[in-house]
């Protein structure tokens, strides 16, 4: 069965917009040779500001942690990491899986 990883970045009250630019500049750079597992990303617009969403699908626990085993390993993400996290206030990690009935991602 498929799970879903949602990671939820709260970054400091004005630094989104240099969040977005890092993420443009240099974290996708990074992370594009990974996007076949990436569901996507988002930013809030309402209810708690200043967040930054990404949801990943993996085939099971091991794909999962074979991957951030693969991307903390991968130096051009870790460097776009390492400036990031200095713009950040907290970082939230679910797991998920699908419901049983309506449309899974």
């Amino acid at each position: 069965m498929a799970i879903y990883e949602l990671r939820t970045y709260t970054f400091q009250v004005g630094k989104l917009d240099q969040a977005k630019t890092l993420y443009v500049e240099k974290g996708w750079p990074a992370l594009k040779k990974y996007q076949d597992k990436l569901v996507g990303y988002f930013v809030s617009d309402v209810g708690p500001l200043n967040q930054l969403v990404h949801l990943w699908r993996f085939e099971d626990d091991a794909d999962r942690r074979l991957h951030w085993d693969t991307l903390f390993g991968d130096s051009d993400f870790m460097e776009f990491a390492s400036q990031l996290r200095t713009l950040e206030v907290s970082q939230e990690n679910r797991l998920l899986t699908s419901a049983p009935w309506g449309p899974a991602p």
